[in-house]
């Protein structure tokens, strides 16, 4: 979040803030939010709950009201001069003091690198192009607040105070300094700090936007927050665009704005995230109010009704406040998207997880906490956030210990080639996004953060991730997976990480690097889904060498303003596909203060090409009976569909000396629903569909992979991407040693 300039102190006086609401004969009643607007579009009015009853508010959002220009065609509305301060935290905490002494193995790991560096099988990126950087931003910003993400037809990039959006070749198409959210959000009106609320001679949005395609309704949203100024009693505001097509330059738009906390009308919102689910999108915000030193009071959750926003009706958003009492060390709630799989099931709550941020550095942490939004617009006293009236998590999950990347002096531990300033982790929260995945009834989360690798944090920091399985809409007890990812010790700092997951369950992560030898630069690592858990087994790939480091130190800037870096990147995975990942980062082009960059790219597991791939596999073992049979697994990738021949060996495995070859193999094919595609208990009669038919005996034949002997069995099937599995047991429970293979007949 960027915010005027303005001294602070280093101490946290606790406030407690008791607001007057009232209720009438259990009747909620509806109050004007302080005659701020005068006009009923933008009106804006609060159902408060009761003190206490854990019950939520429900907030009449300002508008809707229509843009309808091309945004090439809006007039430009210049961004207001900004400067940074410091970055907002759970618990105050010194910034800038000198981070710990880089130890010798860690400096001699980052010298090792270039010579050492492990050859991954990540393939590199398809494309990259660069998004907005801080000339085009029009501010003296940092950082760069860089997101996006990926539609059918563009990629629409934010950063703090501009969207610019490409075609997917990343030719700009909104003129080559983007939009300002000045401009965009101008027709809200000047009743609100969304529209034309002066500061300075210019409307005052301050940062941290967030953009995201909804793929369920083929719509946009784009947000920012805005406020007069801060510290300052406010109002503060979250302005929202949602499109009125899939076309962001000139489709239109709805834009409405949200007030934060109308039953606390001095919190600031800070670091909002959004996330998209069938039912609503979720958004949260870190509260803070202007005391001396600044306080962090909380986390307010919102629903908005997305089936009304995307039709541009007036609409209500349902909030819950979590207070930091109840919070404990957490703060930086971070709301589930999905993009790939099945949506959620039908009623299924919306999940929300953080971490600790303690108050002093060092500490080892071992909980994920999990929370469940349930909400119901028809009936708002029926919705629900967390267990009981003071919203405590639903969950602890236990995952492997971590140290979150701070110390007691310092938040800035990542060092930089050529100069000794170091670079802020954002190491104290769950970087966004968190990915709900519902993959053939197995529902997942995907997050990650960034860690200390040693409790002193005298080392690299890593990327730490996790895998949760949640099916049935409960959280576990511990990880499927999890990983603190080092790229095998290499001696580079990984922080800023962002996590995707394609539709066929296959993982990304897009993520910052820098060390003493390198200048910060973006690369990527992944897994795919057959590979072994706890490890991003496909390697690391470089997406952008960066080409500079960022000098800014105070003075001159202003005390916690050095180092700053992104704040956040993005990871998604275009819709069109499903298998195509596009990131987003910060970077320098060359050494300065403050002359960032951002950088977006695309690549897959494929490279370059999107064309079906299957290599020839084979696998022996003994088979036994029950549970203990041969079972071999595969995927196709790509977009296309796939011919191959799978099949099971036993009699033929006499002939070159194998012993106890199984007699009489049988073979089943199954999709990755476990549902059985064909079976054959010879290559001359496969089963297909219940139906017994011999049609394939030629193909095989044809296929030049004839089995050797008439008990063997053999299918081909042509089949679409995905994961498959061949199950090969004994007739009658006869048990020996088997092969199964699998060909790729399309490369014939």
């Amino acid at each position: 979040m960027k915010k005027k300039s303005s001294s602070q102190s280093a101490f946290f006086n606790l406030r407690v803030l008791i607001a007057s609401l009232f209720c009438l004969a259990g009747i909620f009643t509806l109050l004007l939010a302080a005659g701020i607007y005068s006009d009923s579009a933008k009106a804006q009015g609060a159902t408060p709950a009761q003190p206490g009853s854990g019950l939520p508010t429900l907030v009449r959002m300002v508008g809707p009201v229509g843009q309808d220009q091309d945004l090439r065609s809006l007039p430009y509305i210049p961004p207001s001069p900004e400067i940074v301060e410091r970055r907002l935290t759970r618990h105050p905490r010194l910034e800038t003091g000198a981070p710990p002494p880089i130890s010798g193995f860690a400096r001699f790991q980052s010298l090792a690198e270039a010579v050492l560096a492990q050859v991954p099988a990540m393939p590199g990126p398809v494309l990259t192009f660069d998004g907005m950087n801080a000339a085009q931003s029009g501010c003296n910003c940092l950082p760069s607040d860089s997101d996006g993400d990926v539609g059918p037809n563009n990629y629409v990039n934010v950063v703090n105070t501009s969207i610019k959006i490409f075609d997917k070749s990343g030719n700009p198409l909104n003129g080559a300094n983007g939009t300002t959210f000045n401009s965009f959000f101008h027709d809200l009106g000047a009743g609100n700090p969304c529209g034309n609320n002066q500061n300075g001679g210019n409307p005052p949005t301050h940062g941290d936007p967030f953009v995201f395609y909804d793929q369920i309704a083929n719509r946009w949203v784009v947000t920012d927050i805005a406020f007069p100024s801060f510290p300052g009693t406010g109002p503060f505001y979250e302005c929202i665009g949602v499109s009125k097509t899939g076309d962001p330059v000139s489709g239109g738009w709805w834009l409405y704005a949200l007030q934060v906390d109308p039953a606390f009308p001095n919190r600031m919102g800070d670091y909002p995230k959004f996330a998209l689910w069938r039912d609503a999108y979720y958004l949260t915000m870190n509260e803070f109010t202007d005391d001396n030193p600044l306080s962090f009071k909380g986390v307010r959750i919102y629903a908005l009704d997305r089936s009304s926003m995307i039709n541009g009706g007036p609409t209500h958003a349902i909030g819950f406040t979590i207070d930091a009492a109840t919070l404990g060390d957490a703060f930086s709630l971070v709301p589930a998207s999905f993009r790939t799989g099945d949506q959620p099931p039908a009623g299924r709550d919306e999940f929300l997880l953080a971490i600790d941020s303690p108050a002093n550095g060092g500490v080892t942490l071992n909980q994920v906490k999990g929370w469940k939004f349930h909400v119901d617009f028809a009936n708002q006293a029926n919705s629900t956030l967390g267990v009981g009236p003071n919203h405590v998590p639903d969950a602890q999950i236990t995952v492997n210990g971590f140290v979150d990347a701070f110390t007691n002096t310092t938040t800035l531990l990542v060092p930089q080639s050529g100069t000794p300033q170091h670079l802020d982790t954002v190491g104290d929260k769950i970087m966004t996004p968190v990915v709900y995945q519902n993959r053939n009834g197995t529902e997942s989360l995907w997050a990650s953060h960034t860690v200390c690798t040693g409790a002193n944090c005298t080392g690299p920091t890593a990327v730490r991730w996790y895998q949760f399985n949640v099916t049935g809409g409960n959280f576990p007890a511990t990880p499927v997976q999890q990983q603190s990812w080092t790229n095998g010790n290499d001696g580079l700092w990984r922080w800023m990480p962002s996590i995707a997951v394609d539709q066929n369950g296959n993982t990304a992560i897009g993520y910052s690097t820098s060390s003493p030898s390198i200048f910060p630069s973006i690369r990527y690592a992944g897994r795919l889904a057959i590979d072994a858990l706890n490890n991003l087994a496909q390697g690391e790939a470089i997406m952008t060498n960066g080409g500079g480091a960022q000098l800014i130190s105070s003075p001159p800037a202003p005390p916690g303003s050095a180092g700053r870096w992104g704040d956040y990147s993005m990871t998604t995975v275009d819709p069109v596909d499903g298998t195509t990942f596009w990131h987003v980062n910060e970077y320098y082009p060359t050494t300065s203060n403050a002359s960032w960059a951002t950088r977006i790219g695309k690549f897959n597991f494929q490279g370059a090409t999107l064309t079906p791939t299957l290599g020839n596999i084979s696998t022996r073992g003994f088979v036994q009976t029950g549970d203990n049979v041969m079972i071999g697994g595969f995927i196709i990738q790509g977009t296309g569909l796939k011919t191959v021949i799978v099949r099971a060996i036993g009699p033929e495995l006499t002939r070159f000396g194998v012993p106890n070859a199984l007699a009489n193999p049988t073979l089943e094919l199954h999709d990755g629903t476990r549902a059985l595609i064909a079976s054959n208990d010879n290559w001359q009669t496969t089963v297909i569909g219940g139906i017994v038919t011999s049609s394939q005996v030629a193909a095989i034949q044809n296929s030049g992979h004839t089995p050797g002997d008439p008990s063997e069995s053999a299918i081909i099937a042509t089949l679409p991407p995905g994961n498959y599995t061949a199950i090969v047991r004994g007739v009658n429970n006869s048990t020996g040693v088997a092969l199964v293979e699998v060909y790729d007949l399309d490369s014939l």
